[in-house]
């Protein structure tokens, strides 16, 4: 099979990979520091005294969706402050995101905001619901598409001074252990050189924006513990969370599904998450 340009995966945000998860009766949380599986109370416990769980996803995977919904259902029922950081929408539309939560907009007034933002609504809409349910704040962190999409064709010197605004003081230097390791999180194989650094410095400056916009919400709410989601290539620890961790001291964990020639059980290491979720599809974490 050709591998797709790293172009033309990028700018179609919204598609996940074709990698398959690994069949499990039931759903298991593999925990990478000893490679031992653990329950579902154990890594609550541990999720509880934390400020910031990045739950990585396969976007069209709805067993992705679900644990992410379970994760954060359970944190709020055991009295955890919760936020729901999102990729899916831009910093921009926080307004919008603090009505639906607030009740002010039915969900066909919100349906087309969200459709400007990101798509597959049927697979996010239980998350939403529950925010709004439950009154959990909702946090936009993404930037406008229009300059990712930029970067990625030109590279971040193509940005003009008047495009900046909230990227301003931003820097995208990429290293090779970065290319490397987007290599691997994303799959991509024999990519021209120019093309490919353009694509890193996309998909860096989307890191650090996130991370810029999650450090801002964390220090301004102190109590609060923000469930990520995102994307799998920026959950991995070298990606958002390497980022957060520049701008300040936050306790994080990070929780990946596994994902077949990338992040598997048995290969994978604590250096590039906490925790491995296996069969997710399945069924709920135990």
């Amino acid at each position: 099979m050709k591998t797709p340009s790293p172009i033309s995966l990028f700018l179609s945000l919204v598609i996940a990979g074709t990698t398959l998860l690994s069949p499990y009766a039931q759903a298991h949380t593999l925990r990478l520091s000893d490679d031992r599986v653990i329950s579902l109370a154990d890594l609550l416990e541990d999720l509880g005294e934390v400020r910031l769980v990045f739950m990585g996803e396969l976007h069209d995977r709805s067993g992705h969706h679900q644990a992410q919904l379970q994760i954060v259902r359970n944190l709020h029922e055991a009295g955890r402050p919760v936020a729901i950081g999102l990729e899916m929408f831009r910093s921009d539309g926080q307004a919008v995101l603090d009505s639906w939560v607030a009740g002010k907009l039915s969900e066909k007034e919100f349906l087309p905001h969200y459709e400007a933002n990101w798509s597959m609504w049927p697979l996010y809409r239980p998350i939403f619901l529950y925010a709004r349910q439950e009154k959990i704040p909702l946090l936009g962190l993404n930037l406008p598409r229009e300059l990712i999409q930029q970067v990625a064709r030109n590279g971040f010197s193509s940005l003009e001074p008047g495009q900046m605004g909230e990227l301003e003081g931003l820097t995208c230097e990429i290293d090779p252990a970065y290319e490397a390791f987007i290599r691997r999180a994303l799959g991509l194989h024999g990519d021209k050189e120019k093309t490919f650094r353009n694509f890193c410095e996309a998909q860096l400056l989307w890191d650090k924006v996130m991370a810029r916009n999650l450090v801002r919400f964390l220090e301004n709410n102190p109590q609060m513990t923000v469930v990520v989601l995102v994307g799998a290539g920026h959950a991995w620890k070298y990606g958002v969370p390497a980022q957060v961790r520049e701008l300040g001291d936050f306790p994080l964990r990070v929780l990946l599904p596994e994902m077949r020639g990338r992040l598997e059980q048995g290969s994978a290491t604590e250096a590039e998450a906490d925790y491995l979720l296996l069969g997710v599809e399945e069924g709920p974490l135990h």
